[in-house]
């Protein structure tokens, strides 16, 4: 293990490690173009106005470990964020496995476990897909997750992917699939696997926090701006978002994260900035703030 990194933070230093980065690679942009005929890198390049990613996902990998030694951040989770693009994380990861963990987008529609052996995380986005995550092919990736002490990532309540409206690719994403409260029973029936629920439930945080107090081994992404909060009945703020998940989960379960994705923005500084001072001003403690902001991660991800 390489020597630990730190950021500053309201209890001093602190090691922090990422629960949520997108690795926007070249072959991530590749599978895009291919889902819309005509649309070239050429293209893409012009429409995103980003810094496009160098061919090889280690070049990529090493931009990442720069950007993270800039904002003094430990560990980052690498999602590739499309099916098919495992690859990219898995040779990121082989260029600096002190710094990265595996994460990538799976299909279980058409879902090769074999694929997934350098992978710790498969992602699934049953709206994006179209599929109920009781069905047996969804139930396939958490009998891998538990062989081989991996974990699995649930994105539900509101979806929307940013790239793909600037491409104008289609995005027949279907809600009807989103409601973390389905995955209570895979939950249960896996309680090995840690179950990851990205940004809060992102619109269904009651049921997020339902979801986690009966299934021990839901953990909750704290990761982006966490817009959902618009969409609760009455007025909340980050820190009662916090308190509310604190008070469910504990901090033994909660996961940072930024949602980072692109160049030339990089590591979203202030989501860290945000998210640390509300926990801090809630009483926090330098303890559970460690266990939140890395800990938890490199646990459940380290047997």
């Amino acid at each position: 293990m390489s020597e630990l990194i730190a950021r500053d933070s309201p209890w001093g230093p602190l090691v922090v490690a990422d629960a949520h980065v997108h690795f926007f690679s070249y072959r991530f942009f590749e599978i895009l173009a291919s889902q819309k005929p005509g649309l070239t890198l050429e293209q893409i390049q012009t429409q995103v106005e980003w810094s496009f990613p160098p061919p090889a996902p280690k070049q990529l990998a090493e931009i990442w470990a720069r950007e993270l030694d800039r904002h003094g951040v430990h560990r980052a989770a690498l999602i590739a964020s499309v099916p098919g693009d495992h690859e990219s994380v898995a040779a990121a990861v082989e260029a600096h496995p002190d710094r990265f963990l595996a994460f990538a987008m799976a299909n279980p529609k058409a879902w090769k476990s074999e694929a997934f052996s350098q992978i710790r995380v498969a992602c699934l986005f049953p709206a994006m897909h179209q599929y109920s995550i009781q069905s047996d092919e969804a139930r396939a990736v958490f009998e891998w997750a538990e062989q081989g002490s991996r974990a699995v990532f649930v994105h539900c309540g509101v979806l929307s992917v940013g790239v793909r409206e600037k491409l104008g690719l289609p995005s027949p994403f279907d809600m009807r699939f989103s409601n973390p409260m389905d995955l209570q029973a895979v939950a249960r029936s896996h309680p090995k696997v840690p179950v990851i629920v990205p940004h809060f439930g992102a619109g269904y945080f009651r049921e997020a926090l339902m979801l986690a107090d009966m299934c021990p081994n839901v953990y909750l992404d704290t990761s982006s701006t966490n817009r959902w909060m618009r969409y609760q009945e009455s007025s909340l703020n980050l820190r009662q978002v916090f308190q509310h998940a604190l008070n469910v989960a504990g901090p033994q379960r909660l996961l940072f994260g930024t949602d980072s994705s692109y160049f030339p923005r990089g590591w979203h500084h202030q989501i860290f900035d945000d998210q640390a001072k509300a926990l801090y001003e809630l009483g926090v403690s330098q303890a559970d703030a460690r266990a939140i902001f890395a800990e938890n991660l490199l646990r459940i991800l380290a047997r």
